[in-house]
C-alpha cells in the first residue's frame, strides 16, 4: 500500500463532523489539545480517529480548522508522554514547536514530543495528516537524547520516503502477523536514524531564556537517559547539572511536584508502555519483572502508584487488550 495515495486515508474532506462531536474524538485520540474554529457552529470537513495497526498506536486526524493548541497547561494534564511522527497526507499545516516554526507539504514528515507546547495552524484549510504514536521514554532510553525534535523531512528525502514505505506497511500487518515484532522495532530504528543530530542542537537551550527552565530541561533529558538505573535519584541529579538540593528542589516546585515524584512517574509511565508490549510478547515476562525492570523495588508500592497515576491496576491494563482496527 502506498501510503500518499491509500484510499483509507484520503479524501477526508467528504466527512462532515459536527465541532463538539470532532472535539471529543480528538480529546479520546490524542489527549489535551485544544481546537479554535472559524465558526464552531459549523461542521468540520473530517475527523479525528484512532487506528491500531501492528501492535502500534495511529492518530488520524483531518479539519479545516483555524489552529490546534496544546499549551504547559495541556501537557501537565496528559498522563502518557510520547513523541507523534506526523505525516502529512492532504493539504498543508504549519506546525510551532521547540522554538521551530515549519510549514508541513504533502508527504513532509515531523517528529513532535507531547511533553512540549506546540500549535498547529490550518488557517481554515483543509488538512488531513497522519501521526504514529510512539512510547517517548522507549525511544529516548535507547539514545533519544541525539533526536532532532522539529525537524521536517522533506517529501523528497530518501528518510522520508523510507518512513512512509514503512507507516504504509505497519498500517497493512496484523497485530497476530509472525513478523509484526520485528516490523515494531524496524519502525522505532527507522525513526531514530531519520531525525537523529546533534545532542545540543537538539536540547534547544537558546530558545530559553529563562535559568530554571533550562536546567529544568537538561534533568529531563538526563532522567530519559538513566531512568532504569538505580542510581537515577534527586541527589544524583543535582551533582549532574551543579546546583545543591534546596535549588533543584525550588525547580521543581514551579512545576507543583518533588523531584522524586516526577522521577516515578516518569518510570511508572515506562512501565506502562513496556506492560502495553506484552500483549504482542509471547514470553514470560511479568508485571514484576517489568516493575523491577523500571525502578520499583516495591511491587505494592508500584501498583498502588500505578493504579493513582493511569486510574487502573497493571493487571488491569494487561487484561484489556487493545481494539484492533486494520486500514487497506
Amino acid at each position: 500500500m502506498e501510503l500518499l495515495s491509500s484510499v483509507g486515508l484520503l479524501h477526508k474532506d467528504r466527512i462532515r463532523t459536527p465541532f463538539s462531536r470532532w472535539v471529543d474524538d480528538l480529546h479520546h485520540t490524542c489527549g489535551s489539545f485544544r481546537p479554535r474554529a472559524m465558526d464552531t457552529s459549523l461542521d468540520i470537513r473530517g475527523e479525528a480517529r484512532r487506528i491500531n495497526a501492528c501492535g502500534m498506536e495511529f492518530s488520524h486526524i483531518s479539519n479545516d480548522l483555524d489552529r490546534v493548541d496544546h499549551d504547559w497547561d495541556d501537557v501537565r494534564r496528559d498522563a502518557i508522554e510520547q513523541l507523534f511522527l506526523l505525516v502529512q497526507l492532504e493539504g498543508s499545516c504549519g506546525v510551532e514547536h521547540s522554538g521551530r516554526q515549519s510549514a508541513l507539504g504533502v508527504g513532509d514528515c515531523i517528529l513532535v514530543d507531547s511533553t512540549k507546547p506546540t500549535t498547529f495552524h490550518f488557517g481554515g484549510k483543509f488538512s488531513n495528516h497522519l501521526s504514529l504514536n510512539l512510547p517517548r521514554q522507549l525511544i529516548y532510553f535507547h539514545g533519544g537524547d541525539k533526536l532532532n525534535v522539529a525537524q521536517t523531512l522533506e517529501a523528497a528525502d530518501p528518510m522520508a520516503i523510507t518512513l512512509r514505505a514503512l507507516l504504509a506497511k505497519v498500517l497493512s500487518t496484523a497485530d497476530s502477523d509472525v513478523h509484526a515484532a520485528n516490523l515494531r522495532q524496524l519502525m522505532l530504528d527507522a525513526t531514530r536514524q531519520a531525525f537523529v543530530s546533534d545532542v545540543h542542537n537538539s536540547l534547544s537551550f537558546d530558545s530559553l531564556s529563562d535559568l530554571a527552565a533550562r536546567r529544568l530541561q537538561m534533568i529531563d533529558v538526563l532522567i530519559d537517559q538513566h531512568l532504569t538505573s538505580p542510581y537515577l535519584s534527586a541527589q544524583w541529579l543535582a551533582k549532574r547539572v551543579g546546583v545543591s538540593m534546596r535549588v533543584l528542589q525550588l525547580h521543581f516546585r514551579d512545576l507543583g511536584m518533588t523531584c522524586t515524584t516526577f522521577i516515578r512517574d516518569k518510570r511508572l509511565r515506562f512501565a506502562h508502555e513496556r506492560i502495553k508490549q506484552l500483549h504482542y510478547q509471547n514470553g514470560t515476562q511479568t508485571i514484576a519483572d517489568v516493575a523491577y525492570s523500571a525502578g520499583f523495588n516495591d511491587l505494592s508500592y508500584f501498583n498502588r502508584c500505578f493504579k493513582e497515576l493511569f486510574a487502573c491496576a497493571p493487571g488491569e491494563l494487561l487484561r484489556s487488550a487493545p481494539h484492533k482496527k486494520r486500514v487497506h
